[in-house]
């Protein structure tokens, strides 16, 4: 089944194909338009996008070249359509919009929006396209920003939409910044040993991110969860699909030795049914000094935040605990990503620092 062959005209048809038959209905002139779901980065976009955002934190650190990408959007606005609460996914795409110069607006509470009128999502979205280039939404449903995209691409004022965050099942800006981090505390991500910790059942970051492992070579990695938030079956078929080694185990401490970076994650108690959360011991789910002398001196030590008790704020003197440089390089790598949907890469690229 190839793209053309997605029924676009139906919604649930259209919901249900795999993403690998959705990818050019959301491309225009030949590069990504809006942004979904990880499954569409490939290696080459990946890199690019990594080598883009290095270049655009070369070019700001003189004030011309902060003034030169400033104005390369400056003539475009933004809506920041954010239904769940959020900190750094907010401000990091905020403040990538501010670097190309884009006007921002922001809608942070269903409350103030007329879908509390009883106005539908594909309105409310619409609506925003009338008076936006580029729309960044995070959304508590599953799926809501790719019918958003669904929609607009069927509309006579379709714009950008970078899902931001989707229910519990994506997050590809979070994924594509985990990735820059570890091409820039590692060197790389081909080859190396990643350790997911935690809720992984319901974590969309270590879901997005398990997707992106199909573009690196000889990547092995370990899902380290208690029984109760495994790592769901779907990513696991999807990674002996594409032939990536995994294993899992309840025992974090046999995992460490050998593991080039280790992805942390919160207890995702905001998904509870039923209050299963606290059914569960986490403490061997988290780090400490004792677990950070069985890490490796060269791994790296990563987490999409807010943190609560697993990474005890006593260890980010540890250099390897990199999370709030993670979260900066989130701003850069949402920029670029901007400035690809935009067409801008070349001229940005040719821009010397």
């Amino acid at each position: 089944m190839n793209a053309l062959a997605v029924d676009v005209a139906n919604w649930d048809a259209f919901l249900a194909a795999p993403p690998s038959d959705k990818l050019e209905f959301f491309r225009k002139d030949g590069r990504l338009y809006d942004c979904l779901f990880s499954q569409q980065f490939d290696r080459a976009l990946i890199d690019r996008l990594c080598g883009l955002a290095d270049h655009m934190r070369s070019v700001t650190k003189t004030r011309a070249g902060d003034d030169f990408l400033r104005g390369l959007l400056s003539h475009r606005r933004a809506m920041l359509y954010f239904s769940q609460p959020s900190t750094r996914t907010f401000l990091s795409h905020m403040s990538a919009c501010h670097i190309l110069g884009l006007k921002v607006m922001e809608i942070r509470d269903l409350k103030t929006s007329s879908e509390v009128k009883g106005e539908s999502q594909d309105d409310t979205i619409r609506t925003f396209a009338s008076y936006v280039d580029l729309i960044i939404m995070r959304h508590h449903g599953a799926g809501v920003a790719e019918r958003a995209a669904w929609t607009l691409n069927r509309s006579d004022r379709p714009v950008p939409v970078v899902n931001a965050g989707s229910g519990a099942d994506q997050h590809p800006t979070q994924a594509l910044l985990d990735v820059y981090s570890l091409k820039r505390y590692l060197g790389g991500v081909d080859g190396k040993h990643i350790v997911m910790v935690g809720d992984l059942k319901r974590g969309r970051t270590v879901r997005s991110l398990s997707y992106l492992m199909k573009n690196f070579k000889d990547v092995r990695l370990t899902f380290a969860a208690p029984p109760a938030f495994a790592m769901n079956p779907d990513i696991l078929d999807f990674l002996r699909r594409h032939g990536i080694p995994f294993s899992e185990t309840t025992d974090l401490d046999t995992a460490l030795p050998d593991a080039d970076a280790v992805y942390m994650t919160r207890i995702q108690d905001e998904h509870d049914q039923g209050g299963e959360s606290a059914k569960v011991d986490y403490s061997p789910f988290h780090l400490n000094s004792l677990r950070m002398g069985l890490l490796p001196k060269h791994a790296v030590v990563l987490h999409p935040l807010p943190r609560r008790e697993e990474i005890p704020a006593e260890l980010d003197g540890d250099p390897r605990v990199v999370v709030f440089r993670q979260e900066r390089n989130g701003m850069w790598i949402r920029a670029a990503l901007i400035a690809h949907i935009f067409g801008l890469d070349d001229a940005i690229l040719a821009r010397k620092p």
